[in-house]
């Protein structure tokens, strides 16, 4: 009997594990602003001072902001980061300045749709372009160069 009860305690302490592991997993956290002092989590430079799309990542439960895109995608394809990481956050460029994106306003970066390899700039020279729908990148691709990819097709600079 005394076994019986153990097991059925064991059972629901390992029941409760799991699901709160499947609620932890589930949780979705949403991009925040980046403010004038935010620094880059790649070369530690003021984020809102350059040019070009920003990225955002949730690394460990944690908002880590980048200046340039190709330093979010360099973070995120880092073997170290890749398990880490729970969430992608990107401008949308197509409806962004390119010189001043606006810091509170970002899209899903694994659904997004880059430009890699265009003639624009971002704050640490080529980044990639980033686009909510894949039109917009094409068309950004035909005006600026470079070829449409999707997250998992861009490799580490």
């Amino acid at each position: 009997m005394a076994k019986a009860i153990i097991k059925n305690i064991l059972t629901i302490l390992f029941c409760t594990l799991i699901a709160a592991c499947a609620m932890e997993e589930a949780e979705v956290l949403q991009a925040t602003m980046i403010d004038s002092g935010d620094e880059c989590q790649v070369c530690g430079m003021l984020i809102n001072r350059l040019p070009g799309p920003k990225g955002q990542a949730i690394f460990d439960h944690q908002h880590v902001k980048f200046c340039s895109t190709r330093d979010m995608v360099s973070f995120y394809n880092d073997e170290e980061n890749t398990h880490r990481v729970s969430q992608l956050f990107v401008h949308d460029m197509a409806n962004n300045d390119w010189q001043q994106p606006n810091p509170s306003h970002f899209i899903d970066g694994g659904k997004a749709w880059y430009v890699d390899g265009s003639s624009k700039t971002g704050g640490m020279g080529p980044t990639f372009a980033s686009f909510l729908h894949e039109e917009d990148a094409k068309k950004f691709a035909k005006e600026f160069g470079g070829k449409v990819k999707t997250l998992s097709q861009l490799s580490q600079p």
